[in-house]
């Protein structure tokens, strides 16, 4: 019992931060209308850019954080163009063409990170972001820091997410294009400035699961961001693409089925819980669970 009581903590954990990336990713789809499947590699950028901020400034917490947070806005800001560029009509999502975009990018970064930084090798970030000591142990159940801050942190990040989206101007705009691109250009919505906004947006969340995943995991390496990618797409299909509300569900159900096997089930098993299951949703409801919002 007691395992299975630890491997759900840990599921929760991870779960939250599958939850902050697919709430990233379907907003870049519902509001800027594009597939931005390199998402999580931007986060592991981030990350790389917060680790290189720790070393020159001694393990600077504060500045370490604002760098890997300020990197991810600014390279979904500079992407939004490139996206733009490739879009054949406003107001409709071009799952290919921005899909093979996104798929290039992703592929840059990824090998941006293997030559340039730490000559390919993984990174280690220090104990003060990412200590390992336990803050609670009874019996074989373990707390760490790191999974009480991203439990913590996920649930005031999408409190906040869906509080803007629903009490606020902004939000409003980004509901009503979601709804109807057409309909909102009509009413005087400035849908290119609102696209940017989400883009800016989805770069502040990018950098906060960057932190997290720092915290979480302790270290990173190059090919971090296409295992991820992997997990979010699989949680955006089984929830219905664009589907909000569900990705929260699956996000942290997945995260928790994922820690179960893994305190059950010897081998990399766990990795292949998520495609199994998108098989299954594909063949049953091919919408998604909860339905697709395009």
């Amino acid at each position: 019992m007691q395992v299975f009581i630890a491997q759900v903590i840990n599921g929760l954990s991870l779960g939250s931060i599958y939850v902050l990336l697919v709430t990233g990713f379907n907003l870049l789809l519902l509001v800027a209308m594009i597939i931005h499947f390199s998402y999580p590699q931007v986060v592991v950028f981030s990350m790389y850019i917060a680790w290189v901020v720790l070393r020159l400034t001694g393990d600077n917490l504060f500045l370490g954080i604002l760098a890997g947070v300020a990197s991810s806005i600014a390279l979904n800001l500079v992407s939004a163009p490139l996206f733009q560029k490739v879009m054949a009509k406003r107001g409709e999502v071009d799952i290919n063409s921005t899909m093979v975009l996104s798929m290039g990018i992703g592929m840059i970064i990824t090998d941006v990170l293997s030559h340039s930084f730490n000559q390919g090798l993984p990174i280690a970030f220090p104990e003060s972001l990412a200590s390992e000591a336990p803050i609670v142990r009874v019996g074989l159940i373990t707390i760490v820091s790191g999974q009480v801050w991203s439990l913590a942190v996920g649930i005031v990040a999408v409190a906040g997410f869906f509080l803007l989206l629903y009490r606020t101007r902004p939000g409003r705009a980004f509901r009503a294009i979601a709804e109807d691109p057409n309909g909102a250009r009509l009413v005087g919505i400035p849908i290119l400035r609102t696209g940017l906004y989400s883009y800016a947006l989805s770069g502040v969340l990018g950098g906060i699961i960057a932190v997290l995943l720092a915290m979480l995991l302790g270290s990173a390496s190059p090919g971090l961001g296409e295992q991820v990618a992997h997990k979010v797409l699989a949680v955006s299909i089984i929830a219905g693409l664009g589907n909000l509300a569900g990705g929260l569900v699956v996000g942290l159900l997945l995260g928790v089925l994922e820690a179960i096997v893994q305190g059950y089930v010897s081998g990399s098993w766990s990795n292949a819980i998520a495609f199994v299951i998108m098989l299954v949703v594909i063949l049953v409801r091919p919408k998604g669970l909860f339905g697709t919002k395009l």
